[in-house]
């Protein structure tokens, strides 16, 4: 059965879910900091879903990235696939701006996470329900 890893479920928010993916939020109010993690067991790499689940994720990671993309319009959106810290397979999907405060470096260990404030989550969540469609099921 499929469960998040324990640092994951620390360090985010729930905003909700596609059809294979949690859609989670970074609590880290420096950067629009968002990640998808497939619903399936024991995943590292992207390689190990199998071929339908491997092509729903990337029309969920693509949909994600072009709601972002519309809603935040970022100068860069920074997708990485890591998991050194947390093996879980999860995809970052990261807003950037060239005043954000750790541009153009990356973003881990930059500055201490600044958690949001509920209205924050409530109003990035919102956004995205309206962009994500009905795709998106709200948490």
């Amino acid at each position: 059965m499929f469960s998040l890893d324990p640092q994951l479920a620390k360090d985010t928010v729930l905003l909700g879910r596609l059809r294979l993916c949690q859609l989670l939020l970074m609590n880290d109010s420096n950067y629009p900091w968002f990640i998808l993690v497939p619903e399936r067991e024991n995943l590292r790499e992207l390689h190990e879903l199998s071929d339908t689940d491997s092509l729903q994720f990337l029309e969920e990671s693509t949909l994600l990235a072009r709601a972002l993309n519309k809603g935040l319009q970022p100068y860069k959106l920074n997708i990485a696939v890591l998991g050194n810290v947390v093996p879980q397979l999860h995809v970052h999907h990261i807003v950037r701006y060239q005043y954000d405060p750790a541009w153009p470096a990356p973003v881990w260990g930059k500055l201490p996470a600044k958690p949001y404030y509920s209205a924050e989550i409530s109003k990035l969540k919102d956004l995205l329900t309206k962009l994500l469609g009905r795709s998106f099921t709200p948490a």
